[in-house]
């Protein structure tokens, strides 16, 4: 690989969530949704539950502790933090990066949010890590944790996706390091394959779409979550039906058939196991996926597996990992 497509691999992925839950029944009700639209969300896109914080909890602590478990004691060179939502909680109590940085024993650490396109945005951390990881005058010993979460209950207008799904509160991590890592750094759990990317901005109005947007945006979306899975397959050597399992963008099951249809990817092979749980954490979903399939057993060394992600906006991203035997 040149010097700008490192070979890089990504630690396990590191979950934490809140203690409480609340159905999306009550939160559609309070939201002035229908009983025919909360029974479409219950009875056929698979919403049961939604993770929410609770009194005494925040973000930012849940975003700390899933950064201290991924790094295992390791100190980071660089920091990011992927995020869906452009304000949270904690943006407005100046020195956030600050005191994660001393949280996580990173007082050296550089520290960056990526915002701005949408539910990607965790995903795409993982790009720029990679990038920064080739960049000239990079060091064998140099890692980047990628953190990523939002509170999507801090305000129910921006969790609530008409006709598509209920957004939680959720905090992932994982780090990224050169393969083979130097300086005795992280176990490599899942080997970067290929990464993909994809936007339309004919619908940069988001939630602000007019019915006809809304109408096009759905088969936008399924048709540039098959091109971006197509072409991030392809990259890596495969061909789609060589891709194991699929971590997805877990907004409904309904959508997921639909891509299942369409491409003849098995319905089985598409992990949507914590969608009833825990519905839809914005840009952690593919990585909770994962670290969910990692710690019940479901993967073995020599799978690869295909994450994805959706932004309202729009944005696609599909990346393929392999998994490895830790060391």
């Amino acid at each position: 690989m040149s010097a700008t497509s490192p070979a890089v691999g990504l630690s396990r992925v590191a979950v934490r969530l809140p203690r409480h839950t609340e159905p999306v029944d009550e939160v559609l009700a309070r939201t002035g949704h229908s009983i025919t639209e909360r029974r479409m969300f219950s009875r056929f896109y698979g919403l049961r539950d939604s993770t929410v914080l609770g009194p005494g909890e925040s973000l930012e602590d849940l975003l700390a502790e899933a950064g201290a478990a991924a790094l295992d004691g390791v100190p980071p060179s660089l920091i990011l933090y992927g995020h869906t939502l452009l304000v949270q909680e904690f943006g407005t109590r100046p020195g956030f990066a600050t005191r994660m940085r001393a949280r996580l024993g990173a007082s050296d650490a550089a520290f960056h949010g990526v915002s701005q396109v949408g539910c990607t945005s965790v995903l795409r951390s993982v790009e720029l890590a990679r990038r920064y990881l080739g960049r000239p005058g990079s060091l064998p010993t140099d890692r980047v944790l990628v953190l990523g979460g939002d509170q999507g209950s801090i305000l129910d207008g921006a969790r609530v996706l008409p006709r598509t799904t209920v957004a939680s509160d959720t905090a992932v991590a994982a780090v990224v390091t050169p393969e083979p890592p130097g300086g005795g750094g992280h176990p490599i759990r899942y080997r970067h394959l290929s990464t993909a990317n994809a936007r339309d901005t004919r619908f940069h109005r988001n939630l602000r779409m007019s019915e006809a947007e809304f109408a096009a945006y759905g088969k936008v979306c399924g048709d540039l979550v098959q091109r971006v899975l197509g072409e991030a397959a392809d990259r890596a050597g495969l061909a789609l039906a060589d891709v194991d399992l699929v971590m997805p963008h877990m907004s409904n099951a309904v959508f997921w058939k639909a891509v299942c249809r369409a491409t003849g990817i098995p319905r089985e092979r598409v992990c949507l196991e914590l969608l009833p749980e825990r519905g839809h954490g914005f840009g952690t979903d593919a990585l909770m996926a994962l670290e969910h399939a990692d710690s019940t057993g479901r993967l073995r060394p020599g799978d690869r597996c295909a994450l994805v992600s959706i932004g309202q906006g729009a944005y696609f991203t599909a990346i393929v990992v392999e998994v490895l035997e830790e060391s």
